[in-house]
């Protein structure tokens, strides 16, 4: 059964390549959706695939990538129709 999750991600997480590598995970975890910049200087992050797929994004995003400092990380649940049919970057 598809699952998905939307998460907030907050702290230095623009200009660090994080929606790029968060991309590059969910890609390789078999993942559908996308993750964009938000004007308070967060990223969002939709993601909809297999429960396990999913969890082991979200243990990625609390860190993200080398040069990202993630101070906050909240996760809801989502409507796995909103994802599309890749992940992608906005």
């Amino acid at each position: 059964m598809t699952a998905a999750a939307r998460f907030l991600v907050e702290g230095r997480v623009q200009g660090v390549y994080f929606r790029a590598s968060t991309r590059e995970q969910a890609r390789a975890l078999g993942l559908r959706g996308y993750a964009r910049n938000l004007t308070g200087g967060g990223v969002e992050v939709l993601a909809a695939g297999e429960s396990a797929a999913i969890d082991a994004l979200a243990a990625w995003l609390r860190s993200g990538p080398p040069a990202a400092r993630v101070e906050a990380l909240e996760r809801v649940e989502a409507d796995p129709r909103e994802a599309g049919s890749g992940f992608e970057v906005l």
